[in-house]
Protein backbone atom coordinates (compact mmCIF):
# COMPACT_ATOMS: atom_id res chain seq x y z
CA UNK A 1 0.00 0.00 0.00
CA UNK A 2 1.68 3.41 -0.74
CA UNK A 3 1.89 5.47 1.72
CA UNK A 4 1.42 9.28 1.94
CA UNK A 5 4.12 10.78 4.32
CA UNK A 6 2.49 14.04 4.61
CA UNK A 7 5.56 15.01 7.37
CA UNK A 8 7.88 15.35 4.56
CA UNK A 9 6.11 15.07 1.34
CA UNK A 10 4.12 18.42 1.40
CA UNK A 11 5.20 21.90 -0.77
CA UNK A 12 7.74 24.04 0.70
CA UNK A 13 6.69 26.20 3.77
CA UNK A 14 7.00 29.80 3.19
CA UNK A 15 9.63 31.12 5.48
CA UNK A 16 10.31 29.59 8.50
CA UNK A 17 8.97 32.75 10.78
CA UNK A 18 6.01 32.92 12.34
CA UNK A 19 3.53 35.23 10.57
CA UNK A 20 2.94 38.94 11.86
CA UNK A 21 -0.31 39.92 13.24
CA UNK A 22 -0.39 43.15 11.31
CA UNK A 23 0.35 41.23 8.03
CA UNK A 24 -2.32 38.53 9.08
CA UNK A 25 -4.94 41.11 9.84
CA UNK A 26 -4.55 42.74 6.86
CA UNK A 27 -4.84 39.20 4.56
CA UNK A 28 -7.79 38.16 6.45
CA UNK A 29 -9.84 41.11 6.00
CA UNK A 30 -9.35 40.81 2.60
CA UNK A 31 -10.24 36.95 2.46
CA UNK A 32 -13.44 37.95 4.74
CA UNK A 33 -14.49 40.23 2.34
CA UNK A 34 -14.17 37.19 -0.49
CA UNK A 35 -16.58 34.99 1.82
CA UNK A 36 -19.32 37.56 2.12
CA UNK A 37 -19.40 37.68 -1.04
CA UNK A 38 -19.02 33.77 -1.80
CA UNK A 39 -22.12 33.51 1.09
CA UNK A 40 -24.19 36.10 -1.24
CA UNK A 41 -23.57 34.04 -4.04
CA UNK A 42 -24.72 30.64 -2.33
CA UNK A 43 -27.69 32.61 -1.30
CA UNK A 44 -28.41 33.41 -4.67
CA UNK A 45 -27.97 30.22 -6.16
CA UNK A 46 -29.19 27.91 -3.88
CA UNK A 47 -25.81 26.30 -4.18
CA UNK A 48 -25.03 23.49 -1.30
CA UNK A 49 -21.38 23.27 0.17
CA UNK A 50 -20.11 21.34 2.52
CA UNK A 51 -16.52 21.90 3.91
CA UNK A 52 -14.97 18.72 5.87
CA UNK A 53 -11.89 19.75 8.95
CA UNK A 54 -10.04 16.41 9.80
CA UNK A 55 -6.64 16.08 11.57
CA UNK A 56 -5.00 15.48 14.49
CA UNK A 57 -5.81 16.86 18.25
CA UNK A 58 -4.10 20.32 18.08
CA UNK A 59 -4.03 21.16 14.01
CA UNK A 60 -6.03 23.75 14.07
CA UNK A 61 -9.00 22.93 12.74
CA UNK A 62 -11.31 24.83 15.42
CA UNK A 63 -9.73 28.47 14.62
CA UNK A 64 -9.55 27.41 10.97
CA UNK A 65 -13.43 27.28 11.37
CA UNK A 66 -13.35 30.48 13.61
CA UNK A 67 -11.51 32.19 11.02
CA UNK A 68 -13.86 30.92 7.81
CA UNK A 69 -17.14 31.89 9.92
CA UNK A 70 -16.69 35.17 11.83
CA UNK A 71 -17.93 37.63 9.59
CA UNK A 72 -20.34 35.45 7.46
CA UNK A 73 -24.39 34.59 8.61
CA UNK A 74 -24.55 31.60 11.09
CA UNK A 75 -27.52 31.21 9.23
CA UNK A 76 -25.76 30.47 6.11
CA UNK A 77 -22.87 28.87 7.38
CA UNK A 78 -23.48 26.67 9.96
CA UNK A 79 -20.78 24.42 12.27
CA UNK A 80 -21.41 20.89 12.88
CA UNK A 81 -19.67 19.58 15.48
CA UNK A 82 -21.05 16.41 16.83
CA UNK A 83 -20.52 14.93 19.97
CA UNK A 84 -19.83 10.99 20.95
CA UNK A 85 -23.23 9.26 19.10
CA UNK A 86 -26.52 8.62 21.41
CA UNK A 87 -27.26 4.65 22.09
CA UNK A 88 -30.05 5.45 19.36
CA UNK A 89 -27.97 6.82 17.23
CA UNK A 90 -25.13 3.25 17.52
CA UNK A 91 -28.42 1.92 16.56
CA UNK A 92 -28.54 3.28 13.44
CA UNK A 93 -27.21 3.55 9.89
CA UNK A 94 -23.57 4.62 10.72
CA UNK A 95 -23.85 8.41 8.36
CA UNK A 96 -27.16 8.58 9.28
CA UNK A 97 -26.52 11.35 12.15
CA UNK A 98 -24.64 12.82 9.81
CA UNK A 99 -26.96 13.03 6.63
CA UNK A 100 -29.54 15.02 8.95
CA UNK A 101 -27.00 17.70 8.72
CA UNK A 102 -26.55 18.19 4.77
CA UNK A 103 -27.24 21.81 3.44
CA UNK A 104 -30.44 22.19 1.92
CA UNK A 105 -30.42 24.91 -1.18
CA UNK A 106 -28.32 28.30 -0.10
CA UNK A 107 -26.61 26.96 2.77
CA UNK A 108 -22.68 25.87 4.05
CA UNK A 109 -22.27 23.17 6.54
CA UNK A 110 -18.71 22.86 7.77
CA UNK A 111 -17.96 19.41 9.86
CA UNK A 112 -15.61 20.05 12.43
CA UNK A 113 -14.53 16.58 12.46
CA UNK A 114 -17.20 14.27 10.03
CA UNK A 115 -18.00 10.42 9.02
CA UNK A 116 -14.31 9.92 8.97
CA UNK A 117 -13.99 9.88 12.78
CA UNK A 118 -14.82 6.02 11.52
CA UNK A 119 -11.55 5.59 10.29
CA UNK A 120 -9.74 7.93 12.51
CA UNK A 121 -10.51 7.91 16.17
CA UNK A 122 -13.08 5.66 16.52
CA UNK A 123 -10.93 3.10 14.99
CA UNK A 124 -7.70 3.99 16.48
CA UNK A 125 -9.56 4.19 20.10
CA UNK A 126 -11.07 0.93 19.63
CA UNK A 127 -14.90 2.43 19.66
CA UNK A 128 -15.39 0.11 16.24
CA UNK A 129 -13.98 -3.51 15.00
CA UNK A 130 -11.54 -3.57 12.17
CA UNK A 131 -14.55 -5.01 10.07
CA UNK A 132 -16.67 -1.94 10.27
CA UNK A 133 -13.80 0.36 9.75
CA UNK A 134 -13.44 -1.84 6.53
CA UNK A 135 -16.35 -1.59 5.86
CA UNK A 136 -16.69 1.76 5.85
CA UNK A 137 -13.49 2.73 3.74
CA UNK A 138 -15.09 0.40 1.00
CA UNK A 139 -18.25 2.29 1.11
CA UNK A 140 -17.34 5.74 1.67
CA UNK A 141 -16.03 6.58 -2.07
CA UNK A 142 -19.96 5.76 -3.23
CA UNK A 143 -21.67 7.52 -0.33
CA UNK A 144 -19.69 10.91 -1.37
CA UNK A 145 -20.47 10.23 -5.47
CA UNK A 146 -23.97 10.52 -4.52
CA UNK A 147 -23.54 14.15 -2.94
CA UNK A 148 -21.78 15.49 -5.04
CA UNK A 149 -24.20 13.76 -7.67
CA UNK A 150 -26.82 15.38 -5.97
CA UNK A 151 -25.17 18.53 -7.16
CA UNK A 152 -23.61 18.99 -3.63
CA UNK A 153 -20.20 20.61 -3.39
CA UNK A 154 -17.98 18.74 -1.56
CA UNK A 155 -14.27 19.82 0.43
CA UNK A 156 -12.60 17.65 2.34
CA UNK A 157 -9.22 18.84 4.15
CA UNK A 158 -7.10 17.77 6.69
CA UNK A 159 -4.53 20.00 8.76
CA UNK A 160 -1.11 18.15 9.41
CA UNK A 161 1.07 19.10 12.29
CA UNK A 162 4.10 17.84 13.17
CA UNK A 163 4.32 15.90 16.84
CA UNK A 164 6.40 18.67 18.43
CA UNK A 165 3.89 21.12 17.53
CA UNK A 166 1.28 19.30 18.80
CA UNK A 167 2.81 18.33 22.29
CA UNK A 168 3.37 22.13 22.40
CA UNK A 169 -0.15 23.40 21.71
CA UNK A 170 -1.51 20.46 24.19
CA UNK A 171 0.98 21.19 26.69
CA UNK A 172 -0.44 25.32 26.14
CA UNK A 173 -3.87 23.58 26.78
CA UNK A 174 -2.83 22.59 30.03
CA UNK A 175 -1.60 25.71 30.99
CA UNK A 176 -3.62 28.51 29.37
CA UNK A 177 -7.02 28.84 31.67
CA UNK A 178 -8.88 29.77 28.30
CA UNK A 179 -7.47 26.52 27.26
CA UNK A 180 -8.16 23.77 29.41
CA UNK A 181 -12.21 23.26 28.42
CA UNK A 182 -9.89 22.11 24.89
CA UNK A 183 -8.17 19.78 26.26
CA UNK A 184 -10.38 15.92 26.97
CA UNK A 185 -9.36 13.07 28.64
CA UNK A 186 -9.67 11.32 24.94
CA UNK A 187 -6.78 13.79 24.18
CA UNK A 188 -4.57 12.25 26.79
CA UNK A 189 -5.80 9.10 25.71
CA UNK A 190 -4.42 9.78 21.74
CA UNK A 191 -1.70 11.23 22.80
CA UNK A 192 0.24 8.16 22.81
CA UNK A 193 -1.00 7.02 19.19
CA UNK A 194 0.76 9.14 17.10
CA UNK A 195 1.90 5.70 14.60
CA UNK A 196 -1.60 4.01 15.18
CA UNK A 197 -3.53 8.01 13.27
CA UNK A 198 -0.49 7.97 11.35
CA UNK A 199 -1.38 4.56 9.67
CA UNK A 200 -5.24 5.10 9.66
CA UNK A 201 -4.53 8.66 8.20
CA UNK A 202 -2.81 6.76 5.28
CA UNK A 203 -5.54 3.88 4.60
CA UNK A 204 -8.23 6.41 4.65
CA UNK A 205 -6.41 8.53 2.49
CA UNK A 206 -5.66 5.30 -0.07
CA UNK A 207 -10.07 4.66 0.23
CA UNK A 208 -11.60 7.85 -0.44
CA UNK A 209 -9.11 10.53 -2.05
CA UNK A 210 -11.32 10.28 -5.18
CA UNK A 211 -11.39 12.39 -8.41
CA UNK A 212 -14.90 14.04 -7.45
CA UNK A 213 -13.84 13.70 -3.16
CA UNK A 214 -10.31 14.35 -3.15
CA UNK A 215 -8.47 15.51 -0.13
CA UNK A 216 -6.27 18.64 0.58
CA UNK A 217 -3.68 18.89 3.20
CA UNK A 218 -2.86 22.27 4.80
CA UNK A 219 0.15 22.62 6.28
CA UNK A 220 -0.54 23.95 10.17
CA UNK A 221 2.86 24.20 11.91
CA UNK A 222 2.02 28.31 12.07
CA UNK A 223 -1.54 29.01 12.77
CA UNK A 224 -1.72 32.25 11.32
CA UNK A 225 -0.07 30.56 7.79
CA UNK A 226 -2.58 27.55 7.91
CA UNK A 227 -5.74 29.94 8.08
CA UNK A 228 -4.81 32.04 5.37
CA UNK A 229 -3.76 29.55 3.28
CA UNK A 230 -6.26 26.95 3.93
CA UNK A 231 -9.49 29.99 3.48
CA UNK A 232 -7.61 31.04 -0.05
CA UNK A 233 -7.79 27.62 -1.09
CA UNK A 234 -11.22 26.89 -0.16
CA UNK A 235 -12.52 30.43 -1.94
CA UNK A 236 -10.47 28.61 -5.43
CA UNK A 237 -12.68 25.39 -5.23
CA UNK A 238 -16.06 27.25 -5.46
CA UNK A 239 -16.89 28.76 -8.63
CA UNK A 240 -18.24 31.89 -6.98
CA UNK A 241 -18.99 35.09 -8.63
CA UNK A 242 -19.69 38.43 -7.35
CA UNK A 243 -23.81 38.85 -6.73
CA UNK A 244 -24.73 42.75 -7.77
CA UNK A 245 -26.07 44.69 -4.49
CA UNK A 246 -28.29 47.57 -4.49
CA UNK A 247 -26.82 50.18 -3.13
CA UNK A 248 -27.81 51.21 0.41
CA UNK A 249 -28.44 54.93 2.07
CA UNK A 250 -29.86 55.38 5.98
CA UNK A 251 -33.07 57.25 5.91
CA UNK A 252 -33.89 59.90 7.66
CA UNK A 253 -35.18 59.98 10.93
CA UNK A 254 -36.66 61.88 13.81
CA UNK A 255 -35.54 61.66 17.93
CA UNK A 256 -37.07 63.40 19.92
CA UNK A 257 -40.81 63.19 19.75
CA UNK A 258 -41.02 60.60 22.41
CA UNK A 259 -41.43 62.19 25.69
CA UNK A 260 -38.63 61.04 28.48
CA UNK A 261 -39.90 59.28 31.40
CA UNK A 262 -37.70 58.43 34.91
CA UNK A 263 -37.46 54.65 35.49
CA UNK A 264 -35.24 52.95 37.00
CA UNK A 265 -33.08 51.17 34.70
CA UNK A 266 -30.71 48.70 36.14
CA UNK A 267 -27.61 49.63 34.53
CA UNK A 268 -24.55 47.11 34.46
CA UNK A 269 -21.74 47.92 36.34
CA UNK A 270 -18.53 49.47 34.18
CA UNK A 271 -15.71 48.28 35.85
CA UNK A 272 -13.98 49.18 32.27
Amino acid sequence: MKKHNHETASPEAKGSEKLGRKEYEKQLRAIHVELVKLQQWVIATGAKVIVVFEGRDGAGKGGTIKALTERVSPRTFRVVALPAPSDREKSQMYVQRYIKHFPAAGEVVIFDRSWYNRAGVERVMGFCTEAQTKAFLEQVPAFEKTMTQSGIILIKYWLEVSPEEQERRLGDRIDDGRKTWKLSPMDIKSFTRWDDYTHARDEMFEASDTSWAPWFVARSEDKKRVRLNLLTHLLQQIPYEEIKQPKVKLPKRKIGKEKTVTYPFKYIAEPF
